[in-house]
């Protein structure tokens, strides 16, 4: 193994913490620098970091430091992009959270960029390199399931207003439930299914205004910019159907959050918003549990940008990657334009399945 991976990061918010708290127990990269538009929020995280940590004043300050090999992109979606881009072209690889990018646009600029200085694009969702995700994927892959028919991925809450004490950014351009919370089920589809070739849905806004429910600004209104309720099916390459339902406007539900239904047996999934689970198959009239049988253990957020640090190290394409990122962003933004006129629409890209991960592989 060569030198650990430095890692310069733009944005210290909610999410830097979970991400602070892989780093320190990873070998394959090191954190060096931090900025953030809340310079005493920067401070913190660097502190939280360690020593030798440094503090930079804007994106443009950190990008061009020689002690940054790769910049993690913290921001709010509406600004993955143009951070991608400041990054790429200063000769920086970069990890982002989801989605890529908040538009086609913007997406594709970031690859074609990357593409051409040679440099890699790492994005969140990295839950699905977990033992949960996909110790499931062994189990289709294994041919537990028979031939895949059909499969399931619902993400029901009443609002993430409830607890965030500055919710707005769900609300707006890039954010929804789809955008917001799609990005998790279905890299976790495209794991298990292949990638998608059409799709078809249907929307809701039922409410124009949300209410901030805790924090300094609780009881302050906002207005709501996209829609909070998405459903919709995907055609896989394989021929698999995926229904998917996608809600900031469901109370509670007793709906599990993936499942895939094969011609011989079922399989539970568990949410692939977390790295772990259990993994249960229903044959011969009983569910019963799959013991763990692939995956990185003990995931946290990061483990995808050491993915693309061992990539680096040994040549090979990391997991986490821009393709998929991309082709799962275009499945999004297709299946709202097919909810919105109404017809069911060809997904212009797609993607190769990521490689395995294969069971008991370390992080550090």
């Amino acid at each position: 193994m060569g030198q650990p991976l430095r890692i310069g990061m733009v944005g210290a918010g909610r999410i830097s913490g979970a991400y602070l708290k892989t780093f320190a127990r990873l070998d394959t990269v090191r954190l060096t620098a931090v900025t953030d538009l809340d310079t005493d929020r920067a401070a913190q995280a660097a502190r939280a970091a360690g020593d030798g940590t440094a503090v930079a004043g804007s994106v443009a300050e950190l990008v061009e430091r020689a002690d940054v090999d790769a910049v993690l992109n913290l921001t709010v979606p509406a600004a993955h992009a143009d951070v991608a881009l400041d990054a790429l072209r200063a000769g920086k690889h970069v990890y982002g959270e989801k989605p890529l990018a908040a538009d086609r646009a913007g997406a594709a600029a970031v690859l074609a960029a990357a593409d051409a200085a040679g440099l890699r694009v790492g994005c969140a969702p990295d839950t699905v390199l977990g033992t949960g995700t996909q110790t499931a994927r062994k189990a289709v892959d294994d041919g537990l399931v028979g031939v895949p028919v059909a499969a399931t991925a619902f993400m029901t809450t009443a609002g993430h207003e409830r607890w965030h004490p500055d919710p707005e950014f769900y609300y707006r351009p890039g954010g929804g439930p789809l955008l917001d919370m799609g990005p998790y089920y279905i890299s976790a589809l495209v794991h298990l299914l292949g990638p998608v070739v059409r799709v078809t849905g249907a929307t809701a806004r039922p409410r124009a205004e949300r209410v901030i429910g805790s924090g300094p600004r609780a009881g302050d209104t906002f207005p709501v910019q996209v829609d909070t309720h998405v459903t919709g099916v995907l055609e896989h390459a394989g021929g698999a159907l995926s229904t998917l339902v996608m809600s900031f406007d469901i109370h509670a539900a007793r709906l599990p959050r993936i499942e895939v239904h094969g011609t011989t047996a079922s399989l539970s999934v568990p949410d692939p918003n977390n790295f772990d689970g259990p993994v249960e198959l229903y044959a011969e009239g009983a569910w019963q549990p799959l013991p763990v049988s692939a995956g990185y253990p003990d995931g946290g957020r990061g483990i995808g940008l050491a993915d693309l640090a061992g990539a680096l190290d040994a040549g090979r394409a990391h997991r986490a990657s821009a393709e998929l990122a991309h082709h799962v962003l275009d499945v999004m933004l297709t299946l709202l334009d097919a909810a919105h006129d109404g017809t069911r629409r060809p997904v212009s890209t797609t993607c190769e399945r990521p490689a395995p991960v294969p069971a008991q592989v370390a992080v550090a």
